[in-house]
């Protein structure tokens, strides 16, 4: 039995932020973050573009920002949310440069702020082409400093403990007890009992196998609260990256990002025609959801396996200087961006959707919160505009952090059963890994950038199938951290699944090919 006042799942830049300033407060007080990987392992490393921040009020401001978030969010976003973010982002950027955090400046010092798709201004402040690295090596620097923190890396979050757990039956609201976590190293479950818990467990990439995420992006915090029965929404809305390096491996690849088309590149078909302006005045500006179906759109009717982004006509030293890190990448992939144009498809991306959360980041499950990906804040709606993913982590950590600091809870006082694995079996790696690339390959079939309700019904089924094979085994198998990864994954899979299949017409990440005809709603629709 672990005790902590504050356990946060997840070591990305939400879970982090939260971490410094809680500890930073409270000193008498200790701090547990649970990694499943070592400790810099996060979506947040991986990050390319930047922070979407109004910086600049000269050229730009809270009003433009808001309403470029409101576009990409196709009538989605919850308004309160956006404008909350929006302007509460300065103070929260600021903060991360006072901790360390280095960002691209001009000559003369000031920001070099980037452009990207659906932003009407220049607003995306960036490390080169590693701004998630920067930020995750800056706050783990930051972390370092506070004694009250401890950081259990290769640890697996298991369940959230609640009444279930408990094996009470009669109460009127459910609470978050802390969390049954997997010691990777030895096999043993720990029981972590807390005031509150933190669920920052990023993205879930991996159920589509093809994708810009890490392997650690198997749905874990959504998946946890949805067995907890905290309310899931928006599970959808899947941000399908349009631009990640096509190298025919399946996997996570390689991100080109946004940035390069900010900076003026253009995306090709194999004709070598700039295609971007017939779905899109805005062409390769226009938001992710759009850039995408475009490209999809494409190559189903050319039969090819790939279009290309060209940066030919960009001057190759200002190419090296904001993205040494793609340049060096495409070189080592036999590509050299000054004569060859990069050969690109859409993969999944991000998550809009997620652990619904009101503007204190509570989850419907008292002590419970969650901040960065794995939430639904409605601050994204239907698509996300780039890069205010970051800025929302910030933003969110610091609002759940307020809250907390100002309404204490109690460490819990009842006993808390261990957890009990004795006479299971152990799992078989190869079986396993044979039914994830089972649940991938369904999900890209039948639950990709284009759906229909034919296909998402026959996903259904064919998931609820694996579902129940994977239940039986999981209940006779001694766990491990693929197990238990593969059913996350299944149960984001039916939530994704479920969600589209409820959704009866288009917007934003969401595209059905049985609602064709535009809502009222609908802006700059593909078809």
């Amino acid at each position: 039995m672990i005790t902590t006042d504050y356990l946060v799942i997840g070591s990305g830049i939400a879970g982090l932020t939260f971490a410094a300033k809680i500890a930073s407060k409270f000193e008498d007080r200790t701090v547990s973050v649970v990694t499943k990987a070592t400790a810099d392992e996060s979506n947040t490393k991986y990050a390319q573009g930047g922070v979407a921040v109004v910086l600049d009020f000269k050229e730009d401001s809270f009003k433009k920002h808001s309403n470029d978030t409101l576009i990409a969010g196709d009538g989605l976003c919850n308004e309160e949310v956006v404008k909350m973010v929006v302007e509460e982002g300065p103070r929260r950027f600021k903060e991360l440069q006072s901790w360390g955090a280095s960002f691209d400046k001009d000559a003369l010092g000031t920001l070099n702020l980037g452009k990207e798709g659906g932003h009407s201004e220049n607003r995306i402040a960036h490390h080169k082409d590693i701004t998630g690295y920067e930020i995750e090596t800056t706050l783990l620097n930051h972390i370092q400093g506070l004694s009250n923190v401890t950081i259990y890396k290769h640890h697996f979050a298991i369940d959230l403990i609640t009444e279930h757990h408990l094996k009470i039956d009669d109460y009127n609201s459910i609470i978050c007890y802390g969390a049954y976590i997997m010691n990777q190293n030895t096999g043993i479950i720990e029981t972590i009992k807390a005031r509150a818990t933190l669920l920052a467990t990023g993205g879930i990439g991996r159920v589509y196998g093809h994708t810009t995420n890490p392997d650690i992006a198997t749905g874990d915090g959504i998946a946890m609260a949805y067995r907890a029965k905290a309310y899931i929404a928006d599970m959808e809305f899947i941000q399908f990256h349009p631009t990640v390096f096509y190298d025919k491996m399946v996997g996570q690849s390689f991100l080109i990002s946004e940035a390069v088309r900010g900076a003026g590149a253009y995306l090709r078909n194999k004709k070598g025609r700039r295609f971007m302006l017939d779905y899109d005045a805005r062409g390769e500006l226009a938001s992710r959801d759009i850039v995408a179906r475009g490209i999809d759109n494409e190559l189903k009717n050319s039969g090819e396996l790939c279009v290309y982004l060209d940066c030919t006509h960009l001057a190759i030293e200002t190419v090296k200087e904001q993205f040494p890190n793609i340049y060096k990448e495409c070189l080592a992939r036999n590509i050299d961006i000054e004569i060859d144009y990069i050969p690109v498809v859409p993969a999944s991306h991000y998550l809009c959707g997620g652990i619904d959360v009101d503007k204190n980041g509570r989850t419907s499950i008292k002590n419970l919160f969650a901040c960065g990906e794995c939430s639904r804040t409605g601050l994204h709606g239907a698509n996300r505009l780039a890069s205010n993913s970051l800025l929302e982590a910030l933003v969110y950590a610091n609002t759940i952090f307020r809250y907390i600091s100002t309404h204490p809870t109690a460490l819990p006082s009842m006993n808390i059963p261990d957890w009990d694995d004795r006479g299971i079996s152990h799992s078989n790696a190869v079986f396993i890994s044979k039914k994830t690339q089972e649940l991938q390959n369904l999900m890209r079939d039948y639950a990709g950038i284009v759906r229909s309700n034919n296909r998402l019904d026959e996903a259904f089924k064919q998931l609820q199938l694996l579902y129940e094979e994977i239940e039986t085994y999981y209940k006779n198998s001694k766990l491990n951290t693929e197990l238990c990864e593969l059913r996350n994954m299944i149960n984001v899979a039916h939530l994704i699944i479920n969600q589209s299949i409820e959704r009866k017409e288009n917007r934003g990440g969401f595209f059905s090919m049985d609602y064709i005809e535009k809502s009222e709603h609908l802006q700059n629709d593909l078809f």
